[in-house]
């Protein structure tokens, strides 16, 4: 009789992995430890090519290819390189697994591994003498017939055949990951169906606590997010002028200028911030529009962060030279500024034309004394010729070494200044004395609301001239006649 070999399907289901049945279609099904075998059973009491299985004439048969590790059959050893008929209801062993045998159908034989630690062949082996086989039913017996020795040697044939292909086909049963170095190449992967689960109320505790603690940090030690301490005026609980220039004191607050969010959404907040905070009656914060039409704002001139001891008011001061010379290549809104007035201190008039033009709308509306002197027969010139003369004359205190006249009104001896402090001819106009008298006055030390001792005579104050808060009513240089003048204001200005 022809031996016949062919294709099987094998169904195999692994419940010692937990594992959906998988469906191979092999002419014989591989049994041992090495990954590339059919079905992989790592133990170290399972050889690399331990038994296989394959059909033969319409019957299923199990073959021993392990000289060292035993396979049994229903508990009767099966010798090395012999084989056994396998049916359905038989159970199988090699090493700790149990192989549950049923047989589908003619071609399909379904295998149910299982595992037992505590028992493996080799006990067996060790504590039980060969058994004989158990007496077969008359079908069997028939069978066993047609399995003869040329049957047997046809199976080791082709098992040894089997063996030389290094290259074996993957099988959906190999292990995921590849198995690790050493003989007992252990391929198991830990699971959590037996871990007990966090709640999630934990996380939502844990969250909580974490958010309330960053808050009250943010709060309280908001000094270690600043690049350097606010300065006194804005870290202040209460206000030292009367009245006061802000609606609150900020009390070191970061929250009162700063947005959180992205820097543009934090710039903006900080400027509508500082017009919204300093508007009162005595204040509003005003720019010139030169300076809005540039887009220049209150945080381009008034720094912080930058200590204690910084006063913005200072940095606003000495920001208008930084800014406006030769130097700065930085363009505003598409424009460039330059050095004013050629580097020198400005005298409006150039060539006997004015080219000052005048007190802006807003300015001269809160200046009504101003306003009047304008007649319908005025044209341009002259009218910045009064607006400029009306700032001036009989309302200015004369400094030591310029010539003024008494004020009749002030009735303590205040001199002012007339045309003649600043003119020494009329007829033609002296235009040349003007240029070296303003710097008497306009410089940091007299004209600036709190003289500082690195502010030189000669230093010229931009914002005498250029008022950016024109609605200010504490900012009142000392020089006006109708301000008030400290007792020893007469001393400071003469030894000057």
């Amino acid at each position: 009789m022809g031996l016949e070999l062919r294709k099987s399907t094998f169904v195999v289901t692994r419940e010692d992995r937990a594992e959906d049945a998988k469906v191979l279609v092999t002419e014989g099904l591989r049994i041992g430890r090495l990954t590339d075998n059919d079905l992989v059973l790592n133990h170290p009491m399972v050889s690399r090519l331990h038994a296989g299985i394959n059909q033969v004439s319409g019957r299923f048969y199990i073959v021993n290819l392990s000289g060292s590790n035993a396979t049994t059959l229903n508990g009767r050893v099966i010798p090395f390189d012999e084989t056994d008929a396998v049916a359905s209801g038989d159970q199988i062993r090699i090493g700790p697994f149990l192989l549950y045998i049923e047989q589908a159908d003619r071609n399909t034989l379904r295998i149910r591994v299982a595992e037992q630690v505590a028992l493996n062949v080799g006990d067996i082996e060790a504590r039980a003498e060969y058994q004989s086989r158990k007496p077969k039913k008359a079908e069997e017996e028939s069978t066993l017939e047609v399995v003869s020795r040329d049957v047997a040697g046809a199976l080791k044939v082709f098992w040894d055949k089997r063996t030389r292909e290094k290259a074996g086909r993957q099988s959906p049963l190999h292990p995921h990951n590849p198995p690790r170095l050493g003989k007992a190449r252990f391929n198991w992967t830990p699971t959590r169906d037996l871990v007990r689960p966090w709640p999630f109320s934990v996380f939502v505790w844990g969250a909580i606590i974490v958010g309330a603690l960053s808050v009250f940090a943010a709060f309280k030690y908001k000094d270690a997010f600043a690049p350097e301490l606010l300065s006194s005026p804005h870290a202040r609980a209460g206000f030292t002028l009367d009245p006061p220039i802000a609606r609150e004191a900020n009390a070191n607050s970061c929250t009162t200028c700063h947005a959180v969010g992205v820097s543009a959404q934090n710039r903006a907040r900080m400027e509508a911030n500082c017009a919204s905070c300093h508007e009162t009656e005595v204040f509003v914060a005003t720019t010139t529009r030169p300076h809005r039409e540039a887009g220049i704002t209150c945080v381009v001139c008034h720094t912080e962060h930058r200590g204690t001891d910084f006063r913005p008011m200072h940095a606003s001061l000495d920001s208008c030279t930084n800014c406006h010379n030769d130097n700065n290549k930085k363009t505003y809104n598409g424009k460039k500024v330059g050095t004013p007035h050629g580097g020198t201190l400005g005298y409006p008039v150039v060539n006997g034309e004015w080219v000052w033009k005048g007190l802006e709308p807003e300015e001269l509306a809160l200046k009504p004394e101003v306003s009047r002197l304008r007649r319908p027969t005025d044209n341009e010139q002259q009218w910045r010729n009064k607006q400029f003369h009306a700032l001036h004359l009989y309302r200015v205190r004369a400094v030591a070494s310029i010539e003024g006249i008494k004020d009749e009104d002030a009735g303590d001896g205040t001199r002012v200044i007339s045309c003649s402090s600043c003119h020494r001819s009329f007829a033609p106009i002296d235009r040349r004395t003007p240029r070296s008298t303003c710097i008497r006055c306009h410089n940091g030390q007299i004209f600036e609301p709190d003289a500082r001792p690195v502010r030189a005579v000669t230093t010229i104050s931009c914002t005498s001239c250029h008022i950016q808060h024109i609605r200010d009513k504490h900012w009142r240089p000392l020089l006006f006649a109708d301000a008030p003048l400290p007792s020893d204001w007469h001393e400071k200005v003469t030894a000057k």
